[in-house]
């Protein structure tokens, strides 16, 4: 049988190509910065290549270490699931994942037949409830949340960037114009979500609306209830671009056509050990390539 590499290193060299980033890759392993780039070394004096090359703190790949993980990532997923399949038994994998409902209804389960059909054994329970990223390791694996930055004691890794949106009916949208008219929107009731508190005072910052004080301001804890709301004319939503989009309902209206960048984004995040739990480094591998 030919020499092999260290499987160590070879997994080490994926987590840094897939990641996109050493530090990201040696939190996913457990690993030291040093232990890490030991493991790399070791590879590149195997196969007799340089296969990084090492800016500062930064490590980008040389043409070899293209070639090479273009090379032998296909083999290693295919190595990855016969193992699987043998280690396994047949049995049921279940990973606990925390989720906002709208996340979930919106980009995660029109991809769950997709991951289902890669897993057949892996099963998720959905729990979307409150705090979910203080939940982890006791009542959650993983979790999707909308954060402007996950703790740092977590392992996390950011799946979007986001533009708020004042989304309403399309008759109050009519009623209130093209322009903004502060006079009219201090009448208005505004309808922000928990998880996006400050996104209120970023979109009238970048509307130059900062001494508006509306008639009332709403609060929800569901997505779908909050543009629901916009959609009967209980008020403004302030929202996220993709929430917008992706609803494709088509009694609401966006108001006004400025760019506000939002303050948050969603993010993966579990506990770092969680990790090394088969459940966890499933779904995870899985959205690191999936377009969710």
């Amino acid at each position: 049988m030919r020499r092999l590499p260290p499987l160590r290193a070879l997994e080490a060299f994926v987590r840094v190509v897939r990641s996109g980033s050493a530090k990201a890759a040696a939190s996913e392993l457990g690993l030291s910065p040093s232990a890490l780039s030991r493991r790399l070394q070791s590879l590149e004096d195997f196969v007799g290549k340089k296969l990084f090359l090492r800016q500062h703190q930064s490590l980008k790949l040389t043409e070899d270490g293209q070639a090479f993980y273009d090379a032998v990532n296909p083999s290693l997923e295919e190595l990855a699931e016969a193992v699987e399949s043998q280690v396994e038994n047949g049995q049921v994998l279940r990973l606990h994942l925390g989720v906002p409902s709208l996340f979930g209804e919106q980009r995660l389960f029109p991809h769950l037949l997709a991951l289902r059909k890669l897993h057949p054994r892996l099963h998720i329970d959905v729990d979307t409830g409150p705090h979910l990223d203080n939940r982890l390791g006791d009542t959650l694996d993983a979790a999707i949340v909308l954060a402007r930055a996950p703790d740092e004691a977590l392992y996390s890794f950011q799946l979007d960037h986001n533009r708020v949106y004042a989304i309403t009916s399309k008759a109050l949208a009519a009623e209130l114009g093209n322009e903004p008219d502060i006079k009219k929107l201090s009448k208005q009731t505004f309808l922000i979500h928990h998880d996006l508190p400050e996104s209120f005072a970023a979109w009238k910052q970048a509307m130059q609306l900062e001494a508006l004080e509306p008639a009332a301001i709403d609060h929800f804890d569901s997505g779908q209830l909050i543009l629901e709301a916009a959609a009967q004319g209980l008020g403004i939503a302030i929202m996220h671009d993709d929430h917008f989009t992706r609803s494709g309902d088509a009694r609401l209206a966006r108001l006004y056509d400025v760019t506000v960048e939002s303050p948050y984004s969603y993010w993966f995040v579990c506990r770092p050990r969680a990790l090394q739990t088969r459940p966890v480094r499933l779904f995870h591998d899985w959205l690191l390539k999936a377009e969710v």
